[in-house]
């Protein structure tokens, strides 16, 4: 109540009151009537895909709100659960930021708290994992791996039954040039490619694992928004020239764009890796 009591924007759910007249009190928030972001992009849950412009949208949305919580709310709010499941869509496919159970108030005259360790496996920022020292960059990284699933549909967890995580395994498929290989061939197309790899670059900043080198989610909004002004007269093509040019993006690559996978944190902090296993993502 208290941290809702901060918040009023239109991107993040609306707290209407809280009755009383029940054993335990209920929170009453709008009702927000098209599900969440991780069951429309998960080619398991949903055979039609989210289009990208959908997508890039409801990122720079989402982006905003969190750019709100950090920088405009009265007083700083970071959220510690930033996750698929918990982006909730309008009618209109309009991001809203919910459930702020794990939130923290961080004092004007402080950069960060410390915490037990709560969130996520698969968003929660390896260096707040490492040290329990929360800060707004560790919504910085649990919104660059919303990103990642944006580009690739994939789960934020293990990676096709390997040690490593959907995290780790995009960050190298970009450091070694393989980004088409992991990216959901369903939406990417040659008149939206250059913007798919613009906001995949993107991502890669939000997930360094070091928390001084990512973006601020204020900068990170610019650089969504920018995207959006950029191409925003860009539109698909559906005759024989786009369909050849997607084919020398995907033709070689068969049917294995996206998959499914299981669920591990990777937790890199200087010398030391801390690796934990974790249940598949269930979108609670």
């Amino acid at each position: 109540m208290v941290v809702l009591s901060q918040i009023n924007n239109r991107n993040v759910v609306k707290l209407l009151g809280c009755c009383l007249e029940t054993g335990a009190p209920i929170l009453v928030y709008e009702f927000v009537p098209n599900g969440n972001l991780f069951d429309h992009i998960d080619p398991t849950k949903n055979a039609t895909a989210l289009p990208w412009e959908t997508r890039l949208h409801i990122a720079a949305e989402t982006a905003e709100a969190i750019s709100y919580l950090h920088s405009v709310a009265s007083v700083p709010i970071i959220h510690r659960d930033i996750k698929s499941s918990n982006i909730l869509l309008d009618d209109n496919d309009k991001a809203k930021v919910s459930d702020f159970g794990a939130s923290r108030l961080v004092p004007q005259d402080e950069t960060q708290v410390s915490t037990i360790v709560q969130g996520t496996p698969g968003y929660l920022d390896p260096e707040y994992l490492q040290t329990g020292e929360l800060n707004e960059k560790s919504d910085v990284y649990s919104f660059g791996v919303v990103l990642i699933k944006l580009v690739t549909s994939k789960k934020a967890g293990k990676f096709s039954g390997k040690s490593e995580t959907m995290v780790m395994h995009f960050v190298s498929s970009m450091k070694e040039d393989r980004l088409m290989e992991v990216l959901d061939r369903r939406v990417v197309n040659h008149s939206n490619v250059k913007q798919v790899k613009e906001v995949a670059s993107l991502a890669m900043k939000c997930v360094i694992v070091l928390g001084e080198e990512r973006p601020t989610m204020k900068e990170v909004a610019m650089e969504l928004k920018v995207i959006i002004d950029m191409q925003k007269h860009t539109h698909a093509k559906g005759d024989v020239e786009s369909k050849e040019n997607d084919y020398l993006l995907f033709g070689h690559l068969g049917n294995n764009a996206y998959g499914a996978d299981g669920a591990s944190i990777s937790a890199c902090y200087g010398s030391t890796q801390h690796q934990i296993a974790f249940e598949i993502e269930d979108g609670r």
